[in-house]
């Protein structure tokens, strides 16, 4: 190692002297330490032994052989490990690509053909599927093989196998069990008369809700009402504006019965129907409508509390289609009062479907004096409904009816206005079914 500091010290002296001073040498000694410093540290601790041992050229070169084969095997050790560690690093890539195409395989996808997961799902949430006869059973249960939806998802459900002792509930059995009696009641059917100016088109969600619950139900349009293409001015009496309810009573087998519903002025028309056919209805329901006593009309009804409600005597506009020296033909509402007189807590939608649908009420009806007697229209069980926000009939109004011409039983709808098909239509359709269900009264 001698002779390799003397061949350096060589290149050294051949390099030009940038100045004389002393320690020349010393200091190009210091840049070879330097040098050797900045070397790979493998090669460091093999070249720094050899500065102590003795200066032979054939045991340096023999060195220099041998520190050359230590190289080169160190350097082969650090392929290997780098190479291996490649190796490793695309073996766990492999895998986690592999892992991945398994769990997509088995994700369901929107295709008509979906595989099946391979593992074991919880029975807690898988609908068991009896195994058919004659087949071996595998490994997988058959909670493990659900059946395939529609949709693609495992039907949830208890892991208990149904029992043919198990009861089977049909849609239409989530009703009230005693609504599934209704072969029993006197009548399933019901009749709806709507109030002046309305039509039958106002009964849509109560007709929906009692012929969910297994009823019949007719709606009739009144004449000048609805669909009617009579005109309003042109009705001269109650017996011609219930017409359409008087050819339906008589269009009734003689021993089917209905329950008969009004509202508003509809109920002096149901009166008039009473009378005329006591033996085709079994009960009589008024919705915030003119019960009337023997002799008394509409008009006469509503003036008692003409002077009170003011806001009626500002919706009503009187028509005049023979002059107005002559009664009235028609009583017409004020649109722009609607939401404040007639449909204070019904929803929007159905506001807008009564401003384009109300028709004028014709006024020889409202004027008449209705004629009734205990032994037809008195025998029928009357029902009264109340309703608690109506500005149209006010409660105390109503109050005066039922204090006047008592009915069997009264029901209050809170929160209603004079509209309650509209604004409280489930209140007023389980007062209904309940009135039907009260048991029929045998005659002693």
């Amino acid at each position: 190692m001698g002779n390799s500091l003397t061949c350096i010290s060589h290149e050294q002296e051949q390099r030009p002297k940038k100045s004389s001073g002393g320690g020349g040498g010393n200091s190009g000694k210091y840049k070879y330490v330097r040098r050797l410093s900045l070397m790979p540290s493998f090669r460091r601790r093999t070249l720094l032994p050899s500065l102590s041992c003795s200066g032979s050229s054939s045991t340096s070169s023999s060195k220099k052989g041998g520190i050359k084969a230590k190289t080169k095997k160190i350097r082969e050790r650090h392929h290997q490990d780098h190479h291996g560690n490649e190796k490793d690093s695309h073996k766990i890539q492999e895998q986690t690509l592999a892992a991945t195409n398994l769990l997509f395989n088995q994700t369901p996808r929107n295709s008509n053909s979906v595989v099946p997961p391979s593992f074991r799902r919880s029975t807690s949430v898988v609908y068991p599927s009896a195994q058919p006869s004659g087949t071996s059973s595998g490994p997988v249960s058959a909670a493990q093989t659900p059946k395939k939806s529609t949709a693609g998802f495992v039907r949830s459900s208890s892991s208990r196998q149904r029992s043919s002792t198990d009861p089977m509930i049909k849609p239409n059995q989530l009703v009230d069990k005693e609504l599934t009696k209704l072969e029993s009641w006197e009548t399933k059917r019901f009749v709806l008369v709507h109030g002046g100016g309305f039509g039958a088109w106002c009964w849509y969600k109560t007709i929906t809700l009692l012929e969910k619950h297994g009823f019949q139900v007719d709606a009739v349009d009144l004449t000048g009402s609805g669909v009617s293409s009579v005109d309003t001015n042109n009705i001269t009496s109650l017996a011609h504006y219930s017409k359409p309810l008087l050819q339906f009573f008589e269009s009734l087998k003689p021993t089917e019965k209905v329950i008969l519903v009004g509202h508003d002025f509809g109920g002096a028309c149901m009166s008039n129907a009473m009378e005329m056919f006591p033996t085709k209805i079994s009960k009589a329901v008024f919705i915030s409508a003119a019960m009337l006593a023997n002799g008394q009309s509409t008009l006469d009804l509503f003036n008692q509390q003409l002077g009170s409600n003011d806001l009626m005597q500002q919706a009503q506009i009187f028509l005049y289609a023979n002059g107005k020296k002559n009664p009235p033909t028609a009583v017409d509402f004020d649109r722009s009062l609607f939401r404040d007189f007639l449909f204070n807590q019904s929803p929007a939608k159905d506001l807008a479907l009564a401003s384009v649908s109300i028709r004028p009420i014709p006024f020889a009806p409202v004027s008449e004096k209705l004629h009734v007697s205990d032994k037809n229209y008195g025998s029928i069980r009357r029902f009264y409904i109340k309703t608690m926000e109506d500005y149209a009939v006010p409660v105390a109004l109503q109050e005066a009816m039922i204090k006047s011409n008592p009915p069997e039983q009264v029901f209050q709808l809170k929160g209603s206005d004079h509209a309650p098909f509209f604004s409280r239509p489930q209140a007023l359709n389980r007062i209904l079914v309940e009135i039907s269900q009260i048991p029929f009264k045998k005659s002693s």
